[in-house]
């Protein structure tokens, strides 16, 4: 186990509608990661297609991820998340939705990539306002480390897209600093002032999103790709 992970185990009671969630959909929708058998993933099986895979770290209470997925049947989108009421909300939202191309994974990200992922599998991996540990002596618990972009890289099949956003600046350029030192990627906006990636419209704008606009604060996408 590793001995520095990037988030915190919250608790936090489920409402009525979250329990049902799990009680209905999670036998369908999710797997936990801990408890998945050793190997990688069958997502075709999963899925019951073949089609490009997107992983989603981190989705939150589900808002913009019940959205990025309805807006793209083509992909099989995963969700992987370590709270669980923002699990359940998420599948209340996709059911409101009809989602049929999201699956949900309930743990570490880094544990499943590392030990249930196929190198060079993903069409993408998405990464949208991560917790920024904004603390000096926290930083090493930021997720965007070394160790893990070349990770994500190496899952990442070739042209397939590594996509965060911050809105914290220096955590911007940790990102930024890190996935340029990757040799497996290159910035798709490098030509781009300070090579940010522009917003992409069809980003939905997320609570963290308009809080930082509330507080001044300026959000950024980075869009690194497979080489």
């Amino acid at each position: 186990m590793r001995s520095v992970v990037s988030y915190v185990n919250r608790g936090g009671r489920m409402t009525v509608g979250q329990q049902r969630a799990w009680e209905d959909l999670w036998p369908s929708l999710g797997r936990t990661v801990g408890e998945l058998p050793e190997g990688t993933v069958d997502f075709g099986d999963w899925f019951g297609r073949q089609a490009p895979v997107m992983v989603e770290i981190g989705s939150g209470m589900g808002e913009t991820t019940s959205r990025l997925a309805a807006a793209a049947p083509e992909l099989s989108y995963l969700a992987v998340e370590v709270y669980e009421p923002g699990l359940g909300q998420l599948m209340l939202r996709a059911e409101k939705l009809a989602v049929k191309n999201l699956r949900l994974m309930h743990g570490d990200a880094v544990v499943l990539l590392t030990s249930h992922v196929e190198p060079g599998s993903l069409s993408g991996v998405r990464l949208f306002f991560p917790d920024p540990w904004p603390k000096k002596r926290h930083h090493k618990r930021r997720i965007v480390q070394p160790a893990f972009v070349s990770l994500v890289a190496s899952r990442l099949a070739p042209g397939g897209t590594f996509h965060m956003a911050t809105d914290w600046e220096n955590y911007a350029e940790q990102m930024m600093e890190v996935c340029s030192a990757e040799p497996l990627l290159r910035n798709r906006h490098a030509d781009e002032p300070g090579g940010w990636a522009p917003r992409p419209e069809w980003r939905p704008v997320t609570k963290f999103e308009n809080r930082a606009d509330v507080e001044g604060r300026i959000s950024h996408d980075l869009i690194f790709e497979r080489v």
